[in-house]
């Protein structure tokens, strides 16, 4: 699995963009939780393939709360949505975060 660093509001449109033809994962991710790191640890061992966006919360709150606006999906830490056809279809958080979420979401 490639990890992208979600960075700006350029890289939401982006993942937008690209859920069109594919679906695109964003992980909120809070470096200063301990069950955030154990739920990207998870994710990081699965090797399904897939565009996975990674969001520090602490580092880019703006952009953590216009995902919130946009896709209408209330804020957890850490949490997992899949985005598709420029819409949120699913979501995850804390022990729900696994590879069988992200297989089930391909």
């Amino acid at each position: 699995m490639q990890i992208n660093d979600l960075l700006s509001l350029e890289d939401l449109k982006e993942i937008e963009q690209r859920s069109f033809d594919s679906p695109q994962f964003i992980f909120k991710h809070s470096t200063r939780c301990i069950i955030s790191s154990m739920a990207l640890n998870r994710v990081k061992k699965s090797e399904v393939p897939l565009d996975f966006w990674l969001l520090d919360l602490l580092s880019y709150r703006e952009i953590s709360n216009r995902i919130t606006e946009q896709y209408q999906v209330v804020h957890q830490s850490p949490q997992v949505l899949v985005i598709k056809s420029g819409k949120a279809v699913a979501f995850a958080s804390h022990e729900n975060i696994d590879a069988e979420f992200l297989i089930s979401n391909v």
